[in-house]
């Protein structure tokens, strides 16, 4: 096996393992080796599990002997640093947890070993996954792996980038304003945040519950399409600990059927995109229009106050100051906190909100999700920027990526909870990659996964970094 190997898809190296055609521990010593020769241009990889390698030899015996654990068999992964997992050092990126070894895997980590994955480590995060650009106080900053003084994108930065690098086929990042989609964007691979209510939230440094459950959803990254098709079944569903996620079947997107589907087109939602960003879906849409898609083109409703909703659940919501509670609790002093934004609310709004102010945020909380399901109803899908242009230099340790207000095309199906995916659509002037959403109605990841899938074949698609 060549290095090539290292960039094909997940379904492919299964497929391998399936056959003898190399062994769980060939597989894992050679992410390792490429591990080795990245990690330290773009500092995805921030701890290591040091019994991967006696873990695949394991499972080996055991693919000899007859038997396998399950559909991942030998495959190795890595998980965001954001969930807990056994026996590995599981930061959240907060100082209070630098050395926190938990003793128990968050569902979707169980899950995934139960299926015979191998975890080689964890990749970087903010902290508490709340910045659009991946760094922390204890490792630092992420790089692009196309443009090493651009960002990945955040808060799956880590994911994003060490997956572009063939470093690993596939990780679980989490998504609350974009944090799936965006570094999926910016490093050129593909990404599915699910319907809000479909994968457990059990171990995760945000846990389920709280006037904001409805926002934080988990989800794989990975190079292709298909891999997502492999690993979102095996995660989704109930736990019966989270009591926030539905018991939904999973629609297979092989039955997909296309035509008379209408899709919006939407170029523009607040900020304008760069020209090249909607160059890249309008391509889309003429390639959708092709399976017999009628295409429309317009715009959702409150596309210039998204981040605006969503600030006052922040601030009048009171969310701010579960956080920081949340925080503390990782033993972590606010002063020691990296998130700016969140120390500015905390200086700045009164603890004590009044009822009659937080029941009027919520009442137009409602209003807001009320009309957007009413209008989105009219749609099968929807066809989007993921942000308006590619990956920006990154910033001084602490500030933003960019302006918030930028991420309305992503944070528009977190407070809706509608499922939406990215695949690389376009490249920008300087060779970062640009990424295309699709957006479907609630349980409707079958439409997401089917459309990405088709234009994935169609478009640019994963092209690998010259790393």
């Amino acid at each position: 096996m060549n290095s090539d190997l290292l960039y094909r898809s997940a379904v492919d190296m299964v497929h391998l393992l399936e056959k003898r055609m190399i062994s769980s521990e060939e597989l894992v010593r050679m992410h390792l080796n490429r591990i080795e020769e990245v990690n330290g241009k773009i500092n995805a990889l921030v701890t290591k599990n040091e019994r991967a390698i006696e873990r695949a030899v394991q499972l080996d015996k055991m693919r000899q002997n007859g038997s396998t654990m399950g559909p991942l068999h030998g495959l190795p992964m890595t998980i965001k640093d954001c969930w807990d997992t056994a026996g590995v050092v599981s930061t959240w990126g907060t100082i209070g947890r630098r050395n926190f070894i938990p003793n128990k895997d968050a569902t979707v980590v169980k899950r995934l070993k139960d299926a015979g994955a191998i975890l080689l480590g964890k990749t970087n995060t903010p902290e508490f996954t709340l910045s659009f650009e991946t760094w922390n106080g204890i490792h630092g900053s992420t790089k692009n792996p196309y443009e090493l003084n651009h960002s990945p994108g955040g808060s799956s930065g880590g994911a994003a980038s060490l997956i572009a690098s063939g470093g690993i086929p596939f990780d679980i990042g989490t998504d609350f304003g974009g944090s799936i989609r965006v570094p999926s964007h910016c490093c050129g691979i593909t990404g599915i945040k699910p319907t809000s209510g479909s994968v457990p939230r059990t171990g995760l440094c945000l846990p389920p519950g709280g006037i904001r459950d409805f926002q934080s959803h988990a989800g794989p990254l990975a190079r292709y399409v298909e891999d997502l098709e492999l690993i979102l079944p095996i995660i989704w569903g109930p736990d019966r600990t989270d009591t926030w996620i539905a018991d939904v079947p999973q629609r297979d997107s092989s039955k997909v059927d296309f035509r008379g589907m209408k899709c919006l087109l939407m170029e523009e939602y607040g900020p304008p995109p760069t020209e090249e960003t909607k160059a890249a879906v309008r391509v889309a849409a003429s390639q959708m229009a092709e399976l017999g898609v009628e295409i429309i083109e317009g715009k959702l409703p409150y596309g210039n106050s998204v981040w605006e909703i969503s600030q006052s659940l922040w601030t009048d919501g009171g969310f701010a100051f579960a956080v920081a509670n949340r925080i503390k609790a990782a033993g972590t002093d606010l002063k020691d906190c990296s998130l700016k934004f969140l120390l500015n609310y905390i200086n700045e709004i009164p603890s004590d909100i009044p009822a009659e102010k937080l029941n009027l945020t919520l009442d137009k909380f409602q209003k807001f999700r009320s009309d957007m399901f009413q209008e989105f109803a009219k749609y099968d899908l929807m066809i989007s920027p993921v942000n308006v242009g590619p990956a920006p230099i990154t910033p001084n340790p602490g500030d933003g990526l960019f302006p918030l207000e930028h991420a309305a095309y992503t944070l528009l199906s977190d407070l809706t909870g509608w499922p939406a995916g990215v695949v690389r659509g376009g490249t920008s002037p300087d060779g970062l990659p640009i990424g295309v959403q699709i957006t479907a109605n609630s349980w409707r990841e079958d439409i997401v996964l089917a459309s990405m899938a088709h234009l994935e074949d169609k478009l640019v698609g994963y092209t690998p970094p010259k790393i």
